[in-house]
């Protein structure tokens, strides 16, 4: 759908976060008096006061906030819905306005139609998108190339596509809910790694994966996907593109694309082999941070970037937060805080990464139907103690009970606050070992999100230290 498109068209923004707040901002610029209707399930005092200001100061504004929002997808009223990512498309007033003539689009469509397909850089994938984006973007960045960190881990891109300089490279994280609806697909497209996730949002998997498969799906034969060859569903959906193939592994060497020799990085192209960095070279730890290395190696060869700029920039990268983040060494204990991992395989991948050390693992928050065998089978027997948050507590303390193949269970400990989860830790780690919050499990409930549950795991690591 392209921008011109657009203007002629009734529009109605459902949902009004920060995407829907973007999406508003460029559509005011572009048309200062067209008519807009907004909707969001949140009331008006949820928001800010320099949100309700803005719009509410705006005479060419509809406003429908609250319980009855989706009142507003009347067909007689809104021609297009630009519909926020993680409103489910199946919701029967939204089928029913579509049924009635009504298009439906998004904010990552729109950018994906509107901006230079060549200048597109996009990474999805289960776990790994941000940590991946930050790589490509600090990688180009050094490399003095005009480029932009969009999406989860940036900014949303609409408002700053005709801003921003001729020849910017947007490097976009997109995530399974913002692919839903797009029907265009970067130049370069990053395919990290595709489990189980988002159970209560999607009917099935492969419903899920079938999102994922969007960032490609779309490619044509001047186009590249990159992928993670270790992975099944991500080898699966190589198979089916219509994009150049740009494999990157740990476990074989393909040619062309980014693997490992020993403990060097090495990259693969129709120019030859070439050593990049060593794995010492790189402050992340875990595997799994090799292979988004590897990915973002593979991105930044099709863009000719020197092995030398990739090696500085790399190597300087320190990590996100709540990332397998060191949280401080207190009373002896060392504390990491991976609250991003939302999913087992996370979890798991978090506990081989700090090795033996790992004495009291937290786990446990919001229900997505996920599941846990594998978690409880590979639970490795230095775990002494267990620290579980309902709801999914319950059920992660059976599989460890049902599938462990130790001699003896860790100790489990059920909590409904951090500051009691952290007060067991205290008491139940030995100094010389690890404390890890890894819960493959989402925050929402007790939480607001992944960033308030680590940020308030490390308030109470520091605040406890002394009690």
């Amino acid at each position: 759908m392209t921008i011109d498109e657009l203007g002629k068209k009734a529009i109605l923004l459902l949902g009004f976060g920060t995407e829907g707040q973007a999406t508003y901002e460029y559509l005011r610029r572009k048309w200062p008096e067209k008519l807009l209707s907004v909707a969001d399930r949140q009331t008006l005092g949820e928001f800010s006061d320099e949100v309700l200001h803005r719009i509410q100061s705006d005479p060419s504004v509809s406003l429908n906030f609250g319980p009855r929002y989706l009142d507003s997808l009347d067909p007689y009223h809104c021609e297009i819905i630009i519909k926020t990512p993680g409103i489910p498309a199946t919701i029967e007033a939204i089928v029913r306005a579509r049924k009635a003539g009504c298009i439906l689009t998004s904010h990552s469509h729109i950018f994906l139609s509107n901006y230079p397909k060549d200048r597109i850089i996009g990474i999805t994938g289960t776990k790994g998108k941000s940590t991946t984006a930050s790589l490509i973007h600090g990688i180009m960045k050094g490399a003095g190339m005009p480029v932009e960190l969009a999406g989860n881990i940036g900014r949303p891109p609409l408002p700053l596509i005709d801003m921003v300089p001729n020849g910017t490279f947007f490097v976009h994280e997109f995530s399974s809910h913002q692919l839903a609806e797009v029907e265009s697909s970067p130049h370069i497209a990053v395919l990290l790694n595709v489990v189980p996730e988002h159970l209560d949002y999607y009917a099935s998997f492969d419903e899920y994966a079938a999102a994922k498969e969007n960032i490609t799906r779309f490619q044509t034969a001047d186009d590249f996907l990159i992928f993670n060859a270790d992975y099944s569903v991500p080898a699966a959906i190589a198979n089916r593109t219509k994009a150049q193939l740009m494999p990157f592994s740990v476990r074989s060497s393909p040619s062309p694309g980014c693997y490992l020799r020993g403990e060097t990085i090495v990259r693969s192209t129709t120019r030859g082999e070439e050593d990049v960095m060593t794995v010492g070279e790189i402050q992340l730890r875990g595997q799994f941070n090799v292979q988004n290395v590897l990915a973002a190696v593979a991105a930044a060869s099709l863009c000719d970037v020197p092995s030398p700029v990739i090696r500085e920039a790399v190597g300087g990268f320190r990590g996100l937060p709540h990332r397998l983040e060191s949280a401080g060494t207190y009373n002896g204990i060392t504390f990491y805080d991976d609250s991003i991992a939302t999913v087992p395989d996370a979890t798991l991948a978090a506990l081989e990464a700090l090795g033996p050390s790992v004495q009291t693992l937290i786990l446990g928050g919001y229900e997505r139907n996920l599941d846990f065998s594998e978690l409880g089978s590979r639970l490795p027997s230095n775990v002494k103690t267990v620290i579980l948050f309902p709801p999914t507590g319950d059920r992660i303390w059976k599989a460890i009970e049902t599938h462990s193949k130790n001699p003896t269970l860790p100790e489990p400990f059920f909590v409904s606050d951090m500051e009691q989860a952290v007060k067991i830790a205290y008491q139940r780690t030995a100094p010389g070992a690890i404390c890890l919050l890894s819960p493959a499990a989402p925050s929402f409930g007790i939480f607001k999100d992944y960033r308030d549950r680590g940020d308030s795991f490390k308030a109470f690591v520091r605040k406890l230290s002394n009690s």
